[in-house]
């Protein structure tokens, strides 16, 4: 069964390699998203996506740019995997509204208001107070809705995430993350945000970084799979996906920038520690993109019927971006 889904990883940060791509491929991904910054400014995020120019020029028999729904389609029928940009902070747009219309242009389709600190535009999930969404914010939700770019709050506060759901005229996504009743991280959502995404026609893409998870690394299958059906019962099974948030091959430097950027003198150990500073070890049973059959095993194992399956595992996240990446009329 898994061979014939459309099967779409909501999130990853890899170090790319076409040894990777043929990894994609392996697992049967049909389509990824990946993250193309963090804390970069607009002039470096002009680079990163001529890097991916390149990467699309060397590997262009294993990988094609996604501008859209129909572009995933095509990548299926190709046998070749899709790969759509996001931006994991609002740091591209810098203090200027009109660059979401300018990267929207070039192909970035998903942003982030916050990547765990308070921005220009909300408030992130590590901060001590939530003011939520900022006057620039309310406008930057307008515009991203204007031009069809989706707002993505996955490292966003309660409050902040709240407000986005409700002023956004198009359902937001939560890319990865899971359920704070699976597990109390800060980047993980309450129930309360959750009923409210899947209220508003929203999406939640499931995180594997063990972090984010019960057990950590030791996270079991069976255990996930329970997650991800309660998940379903709380929020309906059209508003659930994958976002696995996958980075292989990166080096600490990259642990180190993602966490810190530019803006921390002292060492920021995000949501590990003093004495757990490094790359958190892979699942057991989900070490690269290779197993994503393992996934869809489980869902069927766990009691999922095959259309629901085929839904978390991609065509939710087909709707949504074919539904939230359309230009307002």
């Amino acid at each position: 069964m898994h061979d014939d889904l459309i099967v779409i990883d909501g999130l990853q940060y890899s170090n790319w390699d076409r040894e990777l791509f043929s990894q994609l491929r392996q697992g049967g991904v049909t389509a990824v998203h990946v993250t193309l910054v963090y804390h970069e400014n607009a002039r470096e995020t002009l680079s990163r996506l001529g890097e991916w120019n390149r990467r699309f020029e060397q590997h262009g028999d294993l990988i094609m740019p996604v501008a859209g729904a129909a572009d995933i389609r095509r990548a299926k029928e190709l046998g070749k995997v899709g790969v759509f940009f996001g931006a994991q902070n609002c740091s591209p747009i810098e203090d200027d509204i009109a660059l979401i219309e300018v990267f929207r242009q070039l192909n970035l389709l998903i942003m982030q208001l916050t990547y765990n600190n308070q921005s220009l535009l909300a408030t992130g999930c590590y901060e001590g107070s939530d003011s939520g969404i900022t006057r620039f914010g309310k406008q930057a939700i307008a515009e991203m809705n204007r031009v069809g770019m989706l707002i993505d709050m996955s490292h966003s506060a309660e409050r902040s995430t709240l407000e986005a759901i409700e002023l956004s005229s198009r359902p937001i996504i939560i890319s990865h993350a899971n359920p704070a009743f699976f597990h109390p991280a800060k980047r993980n959502k309450s129930e309360t945000v959750l009923r409210e995404l899947g209220n508003s026609g929203g999406l939640l893409g499931f995180s594997l970084y063990p972090f984010h998870l019960h057990n950590g690394s030791d996270c079991s299958l069976d255990q996930f799979c329970d997650m991800v059906a309660r998940t379903a019962d709380l929020m309906g099974i059209d508003h659930i996906g994958i976002g696995t948030d996958l980075c292989q091959n990166q080096p600490q430097s990259v642990l180190e920038w993602m966490r810190s950027g530019r803006w921390s003198k002292q060492v920021d150990y995000g949501e590990g520690s003093a004495s757990n500073a490094d790359w958190p070890k892979p699942l057991g049973w989900f070490g690269d993109s290779r197993d994503f059959p393992t996934i869809t095993q489980g869902l069927l194992q766990r009691g999922f019927s095959a259309e629901d399956t085929a839904k978390v595992m991609g065509l939710n996240w087909l709707n949504t971006l074919e539904q939230g990446l359309k230009p307002a009329p």
